[in-house]
């Protein structure tokens, strides 16, 4: 994609506030945004990083009011999470059109490389200009899509489905009927009641030595990447959503939920049927027992917290103490 902020503006029906020649070729989050890129701005808890941004432009409500110099150009739309929403969808459907479905030809394996010894089963699919390291397993009934990139000694088993763009580490082993890449869930509202898909045009990047439980979920990002650190231990039936980040040598146990763009730390403890509520930041070295929901940051490393909403530990014992001897009076 190339867009210059006039044509932006065109296709929102907004205005441009700064250099209409501003060129981008890429979406990104606001707080990593660069030259060459497009971010955009309507949560009002990240105005901080509207004036830090190194974006080329950005879109935004059109009465927003800065407080402070903007160094990129401004593209002013009635709604701006609307507005990327539309923007979005315009780019995919381009993109869609674009691809021609090919199918099996004669030049499939000239496109796709595969590594030494690897084993594909019966059944399964690997994509145009993917790749799948050495060694690495794949079972029966897998589908793999176009430019996926998978690394060496992986196990991938059966029924397993990873979108296309996925980037996969070394040592990675994901258990049956997991898929890796789906849409996020981004629907924005319209004045008269509907949703409007947002579509993902960005991807999961999983680490090295991660293992992913049967019939989890992790959906890519609606623009850069979904991020599973290194050495990373998944249960079954986890969902984790779009743009989120998982640090290093962190596990977490089945049916656990984390909402979208949400950060957890490095070696982190995440009991069954946690609830993690989006845009939020969890230290490193957090315990977080079973069935906790998180609903704010938790900025202390190495705390234990229960409940739900969370406390820490002590607290909520003692608070329960309390509600347990009410119930009996």
């Amino acid at each position: 994609m190339e867009f210059t902020a006039k044509q932006l503006a065109q296709i929102l029906k907004g205005t441009v506030d700064g250099d209409e020649s501003a060129k981008v070729t890429s979406f990104a989050k606001i707080e990593h945004g660069k030259p060459g890129q497009l971010c955009f701005y309507a949560n009002p808890k990240y105005e901080q990083f509207v004036y830090s941004c190194k974006a080329s432009v950005l879109l935004v409500n059109k009465d927003f009011e800065p407080k402070e110099t903007v160094n990129a150009t401004m593209v002013r739309v009635d709604n701006a999470y609307t507005a990327l929403a539309a923007l979005l969808k315009y780019v995919a459907s381009s993109k869609r059109t674009d691809r021609r479905h090919r199918g099996f030809r004669s030049s499939w394996f000239l496109t796709t490389k595969f590594g030494r010894k690897v084993y594909l089963g019966s059944h399964s699919y690997v994509g145009h200009h993917a790749s799948v390291g050495d060694f690495t397993k794949i079972f029966e009934n897998v589908y793999i899509g176009d430019d996926t990139h998978i690394g060496k000694h992986c196990i991938i088993y059966p029924g397993v489905v990873i979108y296309p763009g996925m980037i996969i580490g070394d040592n990675v082993i994901i258990h049956a009927n997991a898929v890796i890449g789906s849409d996020g869930f981004g629907n924005a509202p319209q004045a008269d009641g509907t949703w409007e898909k947002i579509e993902h045009l960005g991807n999961v990047i999983i680490g090295d030595n991660v293992e992913i439980g049967a019939g989890t979920t992790i959906d890519r990002a609606e623009m850069e990447s979904t991020i599973i650190g290194k050495g990373v231990k998944i249960d079954n039936l986890c969902q984790i959503a779009h743009n989120v980040q998982i640090g290093e040598n962190t596990v977490m146990a089945a049916q656990v939920g984390i909402a979208g763009s949400t950060k957890i730390g490095k070696n982190c403890i995440i009991a069954g049927q946690v609830g993690i509520a989006g845009h939020l930041v969890i230290a490193d070295n957090t315990t977080l027992g079973a069935q906790a929901g998180v609903i704010g940051n938790v900025r202390k490393s190495g705390q234990v917290l229960l409940g739900s909403p969370t406390l820490p530990i002590k607290t909520y014992l003692r608070s329960y103490a309390k509600f347990k001897q009410a119930g009996e009076e």
